[in-house]
């Protein structure tokens, strides 16, 4: 059976950020989005046995998974017949890049990470082009990619997209700083995305009880629940992580690779949007090499908003 549903008025959220609309619900509504189904999905909400079916359920989903592992992990960063990109203007950096031993053996670590670790169901290509919304009504569409894999890929996606927006700001305003008072919207979305993503996820661990990992019968003592308290603490700061470096990877794919974005598409003048993506890839490059250097998300707008500052 397929049950569908007509979003009306809603639009593709990457057309609302070119024009430059604010949602007030998207951040809350995305937050707990991703910490309600990647958590629940998880061990650490349920059993080993329904986490084993839903990981056969979903392993078949071969040839999607592919098209992410190669388009997203590898082509960027080798002579591929499909990569394209902005060029004259970005032929330097993309030689860079294939040339870029750190950066090549921090993606590859990441598509062993995406190849290998099954934590949760995850909905595998959460763009902004992959919700419709309106500023009262969030909605998540197309799970095609959907398959069980790390929790890190979800979150960084739409970090990552929202960062490719920010970016791409100054090749939609019509004279320099007129949108900055909607870039500053955009970070502030990236922080309270991260944010509510961080407090939900970790409040519904705390409240778990059915989980088979870090079973909840095993911490009585209050020594016992300061200890699993460090290691949520250490597990969220993973997550930070890997969300940092798998937005990062989707980041220059959509510059570097295939398949592009509607945001530095539709700069209509080569060399000004060269300019918006040369920075988005400088940061990107950062968040996938140097993620332990980002204290918090406050580093990585600081580190966004450096970088568009040139």
């Amino acid at each position: 059976m397929i049950v569908m549903e007509y979003l009306s008025p809603h639009i593709i959220m990457r057309k609302g950020l070119i024009r430059g609309i604010e949602y007030p619900r998207f951040a809350a509504d995305i937050a707990e989005f991703l910490a309600a189904t990647l958590f629940n999905t998880s061990v650490l909400a349920g059993a080993a046995a329904e986490h084993k079916r839903r990981l056969e359920l979903f392993a078949c989903n071969i040839a999607l998974c592919r098209i992410t592992e190669d388009l997203v992990f590898t082509d960027p960063y080798r002579e591929a017949p499909l990569n394209r990109w902005t060029s004259p203007q970005l032929d330097a950096d993309k030689r860079a890049f294939e040339t870029d031993a750190a950066l090549k053996v921090a993606a590859q670590a990441r598509k062993y990470q995406f190849l290998t670790a099954g934590q949760a169901l995850i909905h595998g290509d959460l763009h902004t082009g992959s919700i419709m919304l309106t500023p009262d009504d969030t909605r998540v569409i197309d799970p095609e990619f959907a398959f069980v894999g790390p929790i890190g890929f979800d979150v960084g996606a739409v970090i990552g997209n929202l960062l490719l927006a920010f970016f791409a700001q100054e090749g939609h305003e019509a004279a320099p700083h007129a949108r900055d008072p909607y870039r500053t919207w955009i970070l502030d979305q990236v922080v309270a995305v991260w944010t509510g993503f961080h407090d939900r996820f970790l409040a519904l661990w705390r409240q778990a009880r059915e989980g088979e990992a870090f079973v909840a019968g095993l911490f009585a003592s209050p020594q016992d629940e300061v200890a699993l308290e460090a290691e949520r603490r250490r597990f969220l700061r993973m997550l930070f992580e890997d969300s940092l470096a798998f937005g990062g990877l989707k980041m220059i794919r959509r510059i570097l690779g295939l398949a592009h974005v509607e945001d530095l598409e539709s700069i209509a003048e080569p060399a000004r949007r060269a300019v918006c993506e040369r920075k988005a890839l400088r940061l990107a490059r950062a968040l996938v090499v140097e993620g332990a250097k980002f204290s918090d998300i406050s580093d990585v707008i600081e580190a966004a908003r450096a970088v568009a500052r040139g």
